[in-house]
């Protein structure tokens, strides 16, 4: 891949990650507070953990391909206590670790980088990664919505409790 069309990839990419994160927002909001603990297995993370991990890992991917190399991610800060203090983080700190992806020369796109001695590939093949990182783990979240007593929010399309909306004329 030259470096001309990984910077395209990249910028391709990015419009469809940024739509993503529209819906990744909604069923982050889609969280109701006092159900932090919730999980539907022992084997599955709580709630806010999954919450963290889906909105904190995706800032963490843009901000490492923007930096060239891949550091430890962070532990969840202390100041977060709901799926609503996540959801402010990511409404915060995503669209700004996006655009300093979006702002790499070609070069940057094309450049092979060590992800942990697991793989080199280049930078704009982690962009991939990172959105489909996330929507695995949106998907995850969505799943722990119903039982939690919520509506699920239509990701893809409408859900059981976000009918698909009709054009008027349809009507």
């Amino acid at each position: 891949m030259t470096p001309e069309m990984a910077q395209g990839a990249v910028q391709f990419l990015s419009h469809s990650i940024e739509n993503e994160a529209k819906t990744t927002a909604k069923v982050l909001a889609a969280v109701p507070a006092g159900q932090e603990e919730y999980r539907p297995h022992e084997k599955s993370m709580a709630a806010l953990e999954l919450c963290w991990h889906t909105a904190s890992t995706e800032v963490w991917f843009f901000n490492c391909i923007a930096d060239g190399a891949f550091g430890p991610g962070g532990k969840m800060p202390e100041n977060i206590k709901t799926a609503a203090d996540v959801l402010a983080f990511y409404n915060e700190e995503h669209p700004k670790a996006l655009a300093r992806v979006r702002a790499m020369d070609a070069a940057a796109c094309a450049k092979v980088i060590d992800f942990f001695g697991f793989m080199n590939v280049p930078a704009v093949v982690y962009l991939n990664l990172a959105a489909n990182h996330a929507i695995h783990h949106r998907g995850q979240l969505s799943v722990y919505l119903r039982p939690m007593g919520v509506k699920v929010p239509g990701i893809y399309g409408p859900s059981g409790d976000e009918p698909m909306p009709m054009p008027a004329e349809a009507k």
